[in-house]
């Protein structure tokens, strides 16, 4: 299960780098991870509640840049822990920037983001969320949320178990 995994962190890695990443300016990255849900503790944002596992990993902006085509930046925010996540030891947290200034949540949960060519509502991805298995869920913006589109593996329909 770990090199499944890890093929699907690489496929994230590798899916969200197909635009130039932007920076965001400390004011920014703040306002993204309260947006997501985390409160900064130390030097480092938590979000999920983990109590201190061993494999936690604190909140990461993974990715900055437009992914709906509307001029305003998006985040992707992970964290990671198998208390908060389960088996797929990964969370994930979307949210853009708005035209006025501030940060909103459009999407998260437990799982593995990668976002696909195929697009919903108002130019947002499609997103397949990757976990443990051979099936995922891929989600579509509706105009107004991410909600269950399909399922597939590797680009191809299947059914979950």
């Amino acid at each position: 299960m770990r090199v499944l995994c890890l093929g699907i962190a690489l496929a994230f890695s590798a899916s969200t780098a197909l635009a130039a990443d932007m920076k965001l300016s400390p004011a920014d990255t703040a306002a993204a991870f309260k947006a997501a849900g985390f409160a900064k503790k130390g030097n480092r944002w938590e979000g999920c509640g983990d109590p201190g596992t061993a494999a936690y990993t604190p909140g990461t902006i993974e990715t900055v840049r437009d992914v709906n085509g509307d001029g305003q930046p998006e985040a992707i925010i992970t964290e990671g822990s198998s208390y908060c996540f389960g088996n797929t030891g990964m969370g994930y947290a979307i949210v853009s920037k708005q035209a006025a200034g501030g940060w909103k949540l459009i999407t998260g949960g437990p799982g593995i983001p990668n976002l696909l060519a195929t697009k919903g509502a108002g130019g947002w991805p499609d997103i397949e969320i990757g976990g443990p298995g051979f099936c995922f869920p891929v989600e579509r913006w509706n105009g107004k949320e991410y909600r269950l589109h399909r399922h597939q593996y590797e680009g191809k329909a299947c059914r979950p178990r």
